[in-house]
């Protein structure tokens, strides 16, 4: 039929809720990023926002309850609506990443593949990063063993830096105080500039949002936004860059 839509590539399943803000900032820096002229040309997407899900970090860190049947559920959920693959913008959920990828036949989009992906497009492909996450990430060594082998030396904040900085600049973005959370989260990334880190890598999708709210480019060092890298991982699977 005339003017009807092509079909072309399978809608892209977002698990999103984990928070719900950076659920939003990754919907809208997948339309931003898309190279586009007209609606049809971007990518169709669903977003399963369930902010329902179980702390990661209190199920990780301190015996919380167990997320991994929230975020089964909202894969199935995805999985029956069509999608074609599975975007998380949230870091730590990726500490379950295996029990995830068991529970679906589809892709599921790795946050620090494409993060190093970002590394590497902005020309930092080895030596010392900075990575910030929460507590749970950093425990996990998400990033730790993943970027390792691809040849760098992953400095994180001290325990003291995420108790008084990163911990409450993540917690008040959760809280919508989104400008507030700029100056613990810019003094973190600073300090791991300071010891000698290359590039710092955001890796909770909240810091972007703290980040980003205010001078940023006053830090001085490539700054890695993890929603941004998956909205181009995911463009990447749907060939739309």
């Amino acid at each position: 039929m005339s003017g009807a839509p092509v079909l072309g590539v399978p809608p892209l399943g977002v698990l999103g809720g984990m928070g719900p803000l950076a659920s939003a900032q990754f919907m809208l820096r997948l339309t931003l990023l898309t190279p586009a002229t007209r609606d049809q040309d971007h990518l169709p997407a669903i977003l399963w926002s369930d902010p329902r899900v179980p702390d990661r970090t209190a199920a990780r860190l301190s015996g919380g309850e167990d997320p991994l049947p929230w975020l089964a559920r909202g894969i199935a959920g995805l999985e029956a609506a069509g999608c074609g693959a599975i975007a998380i913008p949230c870091n730590t959920a990726h500490g379950w990443y295996e029990g995830m990828v068991a529970a679906t036949g589809l892709p599921i989009l790795h946050i620090v593949d494409a993060a190093a992906e970002e590394l590497a497009r902005q020309g930092v492909t080895g030596g010392p990063i900075g990575v910030m996450g929460t507590a749970g990430t950093l425990a996990m060594r998400l990033y730790q063993e993943r970027l390792e082998g691809r040849g760098y030396d992953c400095l994180t904040p001290t325990e003291a830096e995420m108790e008084s900085l990163v911990s409450p600049g993540i917690a008040l973005v959760k809280a919508n105080r989104v400008a507030e959370a700029y100056p613990p989260l810019a003094e973190a990334a600073a300090n791991l500039k300071a010891r000698g880190a290359r590039a710092v890598v955001l890796g909770c999708t909240e810091i972007p949002l703290g980040i980003l709210a205010g001078p940023h480019a006053e830090i001085g060092v490539p700054l890695i936004d993890t929603i941004d890298a998956l909205a181009l991982a995911a463009l990447r699977w749907a060939k739309k860059i």
